[in-house]
């Protein structure tokens, strides 16, 4: 008998967080060191910043179209595993190999190639790992859960900069074999230890096709992909469609303030170039403080005002950075704007899970939540470059800031509709 093959009470749901932290933790390492250490790599071969970023970020592109896919399939398979557990056994070892096998490209057809197969197969199980904490968990405590979640994906950043600092520089290709051992055992132990198949979304998913097979699937909610996507964009409550909308805006607003804090800090703070890349790393470990109580606050007053509050705090933290425009302040501004933060990405998966017409979509709306992040990681740090052009490095900060504002009006527009809903249920 597996960990999880008994009914999910809370002590399981304790023990499927644990492991989905355990997967998490493992993929976002590999994920974390890819960023920092392959761009060095294909600079041997590349002369082109361009030709890198774009390479790089050929993941994200993938990922917005795999991710959905791939949720949606794994939401329909039916196995004594159960639906998530067969992808992740197969998906994570392959992912670790390819991963491992990246620093021995010897030449640059190569080396893409592993970037490419890498990035595909890790994307093919990355949304399956967080939808089993829907799987398994209620819905008035998937916060404190995806909470934890999130914070051990935060922590990968520093287990990333711990083997930059201590591998990189003498032993390379050993280098990414550690990241790449943390994935393997996380998938021995996700094998050995859970069957998904005991799971009450399954259970329910299974009630839901014989209840199909039996004739009785009047009204039932749609299964393939084109059909969830149809049913979200022509409901006409549409707050599905807009919470996927304030991921985007606000995926951009924090893409923007990660990935140009560097220059921001060099151009407008008179920083070195290793300082100005320091000034994230308080607000990784205020996040990781944050993201608990957080997930507390938003259980007890609602994910939705919690959400837009924080997003809230972090574009009103960010103005009044670029205000104030000294090194000192971008550091409180970024850990202020980082508990703020904790507000929206605690909350907007769990979010999307809860609006779930039925327990067999959790995959597929785990993807959507990737769609809307990661295309705000490609459009957003574009967007606040363009309008750096206009108002100058200063008020990068404060281009981010307004960015998260737009989100802050989408998700209050949310509450409204919610508040709507509610009462005419009511009536």
């Amino acid at each position: 008998m597996t960990a999880l093959d008994a009914p999910a009470g809370r002590t399981a749901g304790r023990t499927i967080t644990f492991f989905v932290v355990l997967a998490v933790f493992a993929q976002e390492s590999t994920w974390n060191f890819y960023d920092a250490q392959v761009p060095p790599l294909l600079r041997e071969y590349v002369a082109s910043a361009a030709l890198v970023g774009a390479l790089m970020g050929m993941d994200n592109l993938l990922g917005i179209f795999v991710q959905p896919w791939i949720g949606n399939r794994s939401d329909n398979t039916r196995t004594r595993w159960g639906r998530r557990i067969p992808y992740l056994a197969v998906g994570m070892p392959v992912a670790a190999l390819l991963f491992a096998s990246i620093p021995l490209a010897g030449s640059l057809p190569v080396l893409i190639a592993l970037m490419f197969a890498y990035a595909l197969v890790c994307n093919s199980f990355k949304p399956i790992a967080e939808a089993l904490l829907p799987d398994y968990i209620r819905p008035e405590r998937r916060s404190r859960a995806n909470a934890a979640v999130k914070a051990a994906a935060s922590l990968t950043i520093v287990v990333s900069a711990l083997i930059s600092l201590f591998l990189v520089d003498s032993y390379p290709v050993l280098s990414f074999s550690v990241p790449a051992l943390l994935m393997l055992v996380s998938a021995a132990v996700l094998v050995a230890c859970v069957r998904d198949s005991t799971s009450p979304a399954y259970r329910a998913a299974a009630a839901e096709d014989a209840a199909a097979n039996g004739g009785r699937a009047e009204g039932a909610p749609p299964t393939r992909m084109r059909d969830i996507l149809s049913d979200i964009i022509r409901d006409p409550n549409r707050e599905r469609l807009l919470i996927i909308v304030a991921i985007l805006l606000f995926g951009c607003a924090w893409a923007a303030s990660r990935s140009l804090v560097t220059p921001y800090g060099m151009e407008a703070l008179g920083l070195s170039r290793g300082s100005a890349g320091g000034l994230t790393l308080p607000s990784g470990v205020a996040f990781i403080l944050a993201a608990f109580p957080v997930a507390l606050l938003s259980e007890r007053i609602g994910r939705l005002r919690v959400m837009a509050a924080g997003m809230a705090l972090f574009a009103a933290a960010l103005t009044v950075g670029a205000l104030v425009n000294t090194p000192t302040a971008a550091v409180v501004a970024l850990c202020v704007g980082a508990v703020g933060a904790s507000g929206f990405l605690v909350n907007a998966a769990v979010i999307l899970w809860n609006l779930a017409p039925s327990a067999g979509m959790f995959g597929v709306y785990t993807g959507l939540y990737t769609v809307g992040w990661a295309s705000g990681g490609f459009l957003g740090p574009t967007l606040v470059g363009a309008m750096v052009e206009v108002t100058g490095w200063r008020f990068m900060p404060a281009d981010a800031a307004l960015l998260a504002a737009l989100a802050v009006a989408v998700v209050l527009r949310v509450l409204v509709l919610s508040r709507r809903a509610a009462a005419a249920r009511v009536l």
